[in-house]
């Protein structure tokens, strides 16, 4: 342990771990996928409310003038679902998203990651049964409202958990499970509203209520799962975060090095002693906290969120009949879905900037191509009649834009941030992030349908343009995170052609001189 003073140098007390390693187990990989199925619910989510807004029984008992605009053959097609109420009923949801992620960073202090997802998927439940009940629209909103404090919940512990129980060499991987789960709940809530639309009158019940079956699946994996080592040590359970280490490393590995790396970060953050979401607006912690608020912002800037809500609105919007839309919406969730895999086996190959690029181009290149089909089919008065052959270029420009999403900023938008926040700062960081990314999908989920009426094909063009400036943000200011451990991650800044001004670059930890002698005598503890 190397002292100066009383600044005490975290890397030699902990063990450096740079480059990271670690086998892929069994046990790590069924603990990460019952984790990541947390996207589940939040997948079926963005996923049912689109379907759902199209089922004419559903307009009816909630919104009979969007459905009198439905059948008025007159009636601008942009601007058709142009209703604040109803898509109030999509966008409520992420108001108390974004508070309750901002209020899982301090309750996972002292639960867990692993007791945040359990609460947050019971509050997801609850607010299921409301859904499934309603019989106004008050009470459809509360129950929207209830669905956004459970996904606050596990949308903030989920990329934790799997970025603290993975493997350097296999975080990125395992890590992009949370979004494969993501389109894996869109795709089943996009089937079951198919069938539930010719359930009759009570179909959109049926789809509301059979959110409980993914709630249900994360709650009940979650009870038998490990919380996660560091926040075990966080807690000061230590014996039982050396067991949940051994747990998803394997028996036979040794684990010790690791271990005493987490509790010496641990430790130094303790005899900081100050709240996190203080400590993270403090100057050496301006990178991670830009870019932990800005990926998960810009993510609702691709457009993607939009698509995936309004999808089947957007098909029925340019005249394809209300089944047709959602076999359409199936289509694009599944290429979604299915790209995502491609995430799972290039970002630890190829690294996480290579596919923000990649998808930065054919994103771009989908938008212009989408906004100028729909100018030369519909026009600005949006009462053309839509070419078959035209609507199915649109569903493949669509699924491009999707495909490049679901190996990018899909994934990466949960990685990256949890991979670059120290310890002490980490839920706060991703609480700050979720409710961010929460905040725009509120704003943008509100105003698309009224943007769509106003800007009409232009409203790609306006998508087109962020991507671009997200693409040059992340070359200028995203730092490669491959295979490099959590505990080492403070490297990236010190390289950093701009980061490393906030930085010290022997990254010490000043601490009270009463400090020092507990820590060491902690040093000694764990290697005798």
């Amino acid at each position: 342990m190397a002292v100066r003073g009383n600044v005490l140098d975290i890397k030699s007390l902990g063990g450096s771990n740079k480059n990271g390693g670690g086998s892929l187990t069994p046990s790590v990989l069924m603990i990460c996928i019952v984790a990541a199925s947390a996207g589940l619910i939040f997948g079926y989510d963005i996923g049912i409310s689109g379907g759902v807004i199209t089922m004419e029984p559903f307009l009816k008992k909630f919104f009979p003038s969007v459905l009198l605009k439905m059948h008025d053959a007159r009636q601008n097609q942009y601007c058709i679902f142009d209703s604040q109420i109803l898509t109030a009923f999509t966008s409520s949801l992420y108001i108390t998203g974004l508070v309750s992620s901002l209020v899982a960073g301090r309750v996972t202090t002292a639960t867990g990651r692993k007791g945040i997802l359990i609460i947050g998927g019971a509050v997801f439940l609850l607010g299921t049964v409301l859904n499934a009940v309603a019989m106004d629209v008050k009470m459809l909103i509360f129950g929207r409202l209830l669905l956004g404090v459970g996904i606050g919940f596990t949308n903030q512990a989920a990329p934790i958990y799997l970025s603290e129980m993975a493997p350097p060499k296999w975080r990125g991987t395992l890590n992009t499970a949370f979004q494969l789960f993501i389109g894996a709940g869109v795709i089943l809530a996009a089937s079951i509203n198919l069938m539930a639309a010719h359930v009759g009158d009570i179909g959109w019940r049926v789809s509301l209520g059979c959110a409980a079956i993914p709630a249900a699946i994360m709650t009940v994996g979650a009870m038998f799962i490990p919380d996660t080592p560091s926040s075990l040590i966080q807690r000061g359970r230590v014996q039982e975060a050396r067991k949940s280490l051994n747990q998803v490393r394997g028996v036979d590995s040794d684990t010790e090095a690791e271990l005493n790396e987490m509790i010496s970060h641990n430790e130094a953050a303790k005899a900081d002693n100050r709240q996190p979401y203080k400590v993270i607006f403090e100057r050496r912690h301006r990178p991670q906290l830009v870019l932990a608020a800005a990926i998960p912002s810009f993510q609702q800037f691709t457009g993607i969120n939009v698509v995936a809500f309004y999808g089947p609105v957007m098909f029925r919007s340019i005249g394809i009949s209300s089944d047709g839309a959602l076999i359409a919406a199936i289509i694009l969730n599944v290429v979604n879905a299915t790209s995502t895999l491609v995430s799972t086996f290039a970002v630890d190959r190829f690294g996480r900037r290579l596919l923000f690029f990649e998808a930065g181009v054919q994103m771009i290149a989908c938008e212009v191509a989408l906004a100028s089909i729909l100018a030369s089919e519909l026009g600005t008065a949006g009462t053309a009649t839509f070419s078959q052959g035209a609507s199915i270029t649109v569903l493949v420009l669509m699924c491009g834009l999707s495909a490049a999403f679901g190996w990018s900023w899909g994934p990466l938008t949960w990685l990256v941030p949890g991979e670059i926040l120290p310890m002490e700062i980490r839920p706060a960081g991703q609480g700050i992030g979720i409710a961010c990314n929460f905040l725009f999908t509120f704003i943008l989920a509100q105003v698309f349908a009224t943007i769509l009426c106003h800007m009409k094909y232009g409203v790609f063009l306006f998508y087109a343009a962020w991507v671009f400036i997200m693409t040059v943000f992340v070359a200028l200011f995203v730092p490669e995170t491959k295979g490099i451990s959590l505990e080492s991650m403070d490297t990236i800044w010190q390289d950093h052609w701009f980061w490393n001004r906030y930085v010290d670059v022997e990254k010490k930890y000043t601490i009270p001189d009463e400090e020092l002698s507990y820590l060491a005598h902690q040093r000694i503890s764990l290697e005798s």
